[in-house]
Order: structure tokens, then C-alpha cells, then sequence
């Protein structure tokens, strides 16, 4: 009989580092169903996992921002939530679906913004509950919304953890599966890899997370 890794949260978990509890939102496609996976698959001592670990971020050399730029490695871990002053717009099938300037943004190191818009300011009749959850240590259980043709378009939390209640409900686009997105009028850029949601504008400066050879960071 197999064993299984138990996570601190209370339940089952995979232990392969792209498949892990962790401090973002894993996306629904890429965790099994019971969230486990057998140990002697994927479990590597502890030994190991910090040299893997070591020789990413070796490999990885920190941008200096200059003026009026951050630096994602300035983020702090846990993630910090603050609201965002500027107008926030996204564009799909050749209309605005969503335009607020009462959003939030989650900051966390090595990762550029995630933008939580209010479901007011958003034109929910585009969109549809999806199947499939996920799970992040920090903001709890998250589901996803479709789109037309763009499944898993989006994500929110209806129950997030204490330090995360403000956005409760709020929608997360995923960048890379609408039009256009915006943050004070630029158009953002989707953070690589498409697996973690962040919005890159010129304001900052990494490397980010998400990269091949970056799931260590």
C-alpha cells in the first residue's frame, strides 16, 4: 500500500513542487483531483530539495529598479494585499468586460502583482462558474469563472483567510486569456509561464517567477 504526504492544512497533498500547497494559486488543471500523488514518485529528501532549491536561485540575478520602478524581490512572503489607486481595465471579445478603480493587489516576492477587481465593476454575465478548485496557503480555497472559448479565465475567493478578507468574491484575470489588460492606461504583460497570473507593467523589474528553471525561487 502507497503512502501519502499529509499536508499541514489538514489534507492530502502532492509532494512534486509543481504540484504543491504553496504561497500562490495553483491552477486547477495542474493539481489531480485528490490533491495527493504516491510519496515514492515524488518525495525528495530534504537534503536535496535545498540544493535544487540553492542552484535556482544561484542562477538568478536581481534587477536594480530604478526611479519610480519596484523590484519584485522587494515583496514581502507572506504575501501583503493593499488597494490600488489607479484605473484598472480588461477587454475581451472586443469590449471592456471590467473597469474599476476600486481594486486590490497581492504583493509577493519573486512574483509581479495579482489585481483582485470587484465583481460590481465587472460584467458577470460573460462569464460562468468553472469546475475545479485549488488551494493557497495564504488566501484559502479558490475557484475559477469561464469564459467563451477561455476556460479558467479568472479566479476568487468566496472565503479567503483573515488577512485577505477585502477581496472576498474579487476576480483575478489571468493576463495571458483576455485581450487586453490594463493598470493606469499601460497595457500589462502576462507573467511567464503562464501558470501563476501575475501582471507585469514597465513599473517593475525582476526576474519573475515562472520561468523554466524558476519554480525553486
Amino acid at each position: 500500500m502507497q503512502q501519502l504526504r499529509r499536508g499541514a492544512v489538514g489534507v492530502t497533498v502532492a509532494t512534486n513542487p509543481f504540484v504543491s500547497p504553496c504561497d500562490h494559486v495553483v491552477p486547477a488543471r495542474l493539481v489531480s483531483q485528490s490533491y495527493a500523488v504516491p510519496i515514492k514518485h515524488s518525495l525528495r529528501s530534504p537534503l536535496e530539495n535545498n540544493r535544487r532549491q540553492r542552484l535556482s536561485t544561484r542562477a538568478m540575478q536581481r534587477e536594480e529598479p530604478g526611479p519610480g520602478q519596484e523590484s519584485v524581490w522587494d515583496y514581502p512572503r507572506p504575501p501583503r494585499l493593499e488597494p490600488v489607486p489607479e484605473r484598472i481595465t480588461v477587454e475581451l471579445g472586443g469590449k471592456v468586460i471590467a473597469d474599476t478603480t476600486g481594486a486590490y493587489r497581492v504583493l509577493e516576492t519573486s512574483h509581479p502583482p495579482t489585481y483582485y477587481l470587484p465583481p460590481k465593476d465587472v460584467d458577470m454575465e460573460q462569464l460562468k462558474p468553472s469546475s475545479g478548485s485549488s488551494y493557497c496557503e495564504w488566501k484559502g480555497s479558490a475557484s475559477y469563472y469561464d469564459a467563451p472559448g477561455k476556460p479558467k479565465i479568472a479566479w476568487y475567493y468566496a472565503k479567503p483567510s483573515s488577512s485577505f478578507t477585502q477581496i472576498a468574491n474579487y476576480l483575478c484575470f489571468y493576463p495571458s486569456k483576455v485581450d487586453k489588460a490594463t493598470v493606469g492606461g499601460e497595457t500589462v504583460k502576462a507573467q511567464p509561464g503562464d501558470f501563476y497570473g501575475g501582471w507585469i507593467t514597465s513599473k517593475l523589474v525582476g526576474p519573475f517567477k515562472g520561468s523554466p528553471g524558476t519554480m525553486g525561487w
